[in-house]
């Protein structure tokens, strides 16, 4: 009940991704230009720079008050946004971007609320209990884009309506399972394969919602209703995990008894066995392949080697000595703010995640004016569900690093730098298609994958590099990156799509748009070279970290055979 209620609360909280689908008709109301636009975009990114209100709510608040201050904050900062756009109230801009900022700030705090009863529930799980849940959050636009078109798929206006008022009912639904969420036990070996096998039915069913999300598209409302009903069903129907136990536990008894799992097999870095290898990093003496020399003496509180890398070898190699210097040579290693930004692996991090997952989120904002200038308007809402359900494939496959594992172990940083690579090809080939109808579609699917796979794997890799007791300070410090980059990027498609509007001007409904290829061609230009950036440091951070992975894995592999 409590996993449903987590699927329940992502799918319906993730309300920023449909900003795209009602932004030509705000700015429209509001009379402003690309720029100004594009303000109240990074506003709505900005509320999570300050997600680490939420943490200091739940020192005081329970979990359940927290959620509903979020249902709160959303239904305000979305619902007077829709009296706006309907033309019932007037607020100045100063106000409007106020609004968008609170409207981010509850989608902050949702994620909150769901990341605390993923730890708290799924212990012996949690990487595979967030990845699954975190993968339901990039379907939201899917969801709504089918809720509007069963309701009024004439007004875009619709979507900031269900964004003030669905969240705030799902937090209703969700309240029981919250409220008598189960005292957490130590579980047997059995229990951890038993949900191990769970986590996967589930992964399977959530292809399926992705799927039925994606190739299923109404032609009218009414085949809109039963397509919604239909996504509903999908997401209720988890409910049946009692019944796929019991029938798993029979299949196990009577017909297939010599079915096993490993233990922590589907976990690629086990937290028990984060704490064992650190125990044992510590007290090594030396490492055999000569990359670090250990010894019993301290320095700066860790012992010699730890955090200092005899380069001797490398003397003279400026590639060597970029890869080997200061080298994370352990998983899990508590850092601190301070200690965290003096690391050049974390902002190696940083760069592939601000050049990588924050310019992918930054695009999906611009998709309904891209659609607009290149004249695929009536494309709109199709773009914005390729786009929401290849995100949500792309968090999903965030799990595959723990599935694989048995098959194919390979540190997680190197699978952050293959998820980067369909970034830099979709852009460049959006500036090299002229504005074709399928190369549009392609390229946004392919940065759907891309940035959902980065937003759901970022929490996995902060604690694997960067400690587990620290990973909330040093996510929310990761994800500044994300209202930087929405500004950044944001400013530049904005002052080539404002330049170009001059000698290409189209005027719909009372504002002023550009129309043509040139609009946002520049702009996929320059992104393509800034992905390419982030992908060549995703790569270094991979070739930095990948030891330390192997020492790991060794590691945990020399425990088992003892």
């Amino acid at each position: 009940m409590i996993l449903v209620a987590i699927i329940w609360i992502q799918a319906f909280t993730g309300t920023n991704f449909d900003f795209s689908a009602y932004s030509s008709e705000l700015k429209s109301v509001l009379k402003v230009s690309q720029m100004q636009l594009n303000y109240l975009a990074t506003a709505s990114d900005l509320g999570k720079a300050v997600g680490w209100s939420s943490g200091l709510a739940l020192m005081w608040l329970p979990l359940w008050a927290v959620m509903f201050t979020a249902a709160a904050m959303g239904l305000v900062g979305y619902g007077v946004q829709w009296l706006v756009i309907r033309n019932v109230i007037a607020l100045p801009y100063f106000m409007v971007f106020l609004l968008c900022l609170l409207a981010g700030c509850s989608i902050c705090w949702f994620n909150t609320v769901c990341f605390v009863l993923c730890v708290k529930n799924f212990p012996s799980n949690r990487p595979l209990a967030l990845s699954l849940t975190v993968s339901f959050n990039g379907v939201s636009a899917a969801l709504y884009n089918l809720a509007v078109n069963s309701l009024n798929p004439s007004s875009s206006a619709v979507y900031l309506l269900l964004n003030a008022l669905i969240p705030f009912f799902t937090s209703i639904i969700a309240l029981i399972p919250i409220l008598r969420q189960p005292p957490v036990e130590p579980m047997v070996s059995d229990a951890i394969k038993r949900d191990q096998l769970i986590f996967l039915i589930l992964n399977f069913l959530a292809v399926i919602t992705g799927l039925y999300l994606l190739f299923l598209h109404p032609s009218n409302s009414l085949m809109a209703c039963f397509l919604f009903a239909g996504a509903l069903f999908l997401l209720i129907l988890p409910l049946g995990i009692p019944g796929i136990v019991y029938a798993r536990d029979w299949f196990k008894r009577t017909i297939y008894s010599s079915f096993t799992l490993t233990d922590s097999g589907f976990i690629l870095v086990d937290s028990d066995d984060l704490e064992l290898h650190k125990e044992l990093i510590t007290r090594e003496i030396s490492v055999p392949n000569g990359l670090v020399n250990y010894s019993t003496d301290m320095i700066d509180g860790f012992p010699n080697g730890l955090s200092r890398q005899d380069t001797r070898n490398g003397e003279g190699c400026s590639c060597s000595t970029v890869i080997e210097k200061d080298q994370l040579v352990m998983l899990g290693e508590e850092h601190e703010a301070r200690k965290l930004v003096r690391r050049l692996d974390f902002w190696l991090y940083y760069l592939a995640y601000f050049c990588g997952g924050t310019i992918g989120l930054v695009y999906s904002n611009n998709l309904g004016q891209i659609a607009q200038s290149l004249g695929h308007g009536l494309m709109n809402s199709k773009l914005i569900t390729i786009y929401s359900s290849f995100s949500f494939f792309g968090r999903l496959l965030s799990a595959a690093p723990d599935i694989v594992r048995t098959k194919l172990y390979f540190a997680r940083s190197g699978w952050l730098a293959i998820a980067l690579v369909p970034t830099p090809m979709a852009f460049f080939l959006l500036a090299v298609s002229g504005g074709d109808q399928m190369a549009v579609q392609a390229a946004t699917a392919l940065i759907g994958l891309s940035s959902g796979f980065i937003f759901a794997a970022a929490v996995s890799i902060t604690s694997e590099l960067f400690g587990p007791n620290s990973v909330g300070v040093n996510h929310n410090i990761l994800i500044t990156n994300i209202p930087i980059g929405s500004l950044a990027y944001g400013f530049l498609a904005a002052i080539v799509y404002d330049s170009n509007s001059l000698s290409s001007l189209g005027i719909i409904g009372s504002s002023s748009v550009c129309m043509g290829r040139k609009c946002y061609l520049t702009t996929f230009v320059w992104w393509g070279w800034i992905s390419l950036l982030g992908l060549a440091s995703s790569m270094l951070l991979f070739l930095r970290t990948r030891p330390a992975y192997d020492r790991f894995e060794r590691n945990r592999i020399s425990t088992i055979v003892d």
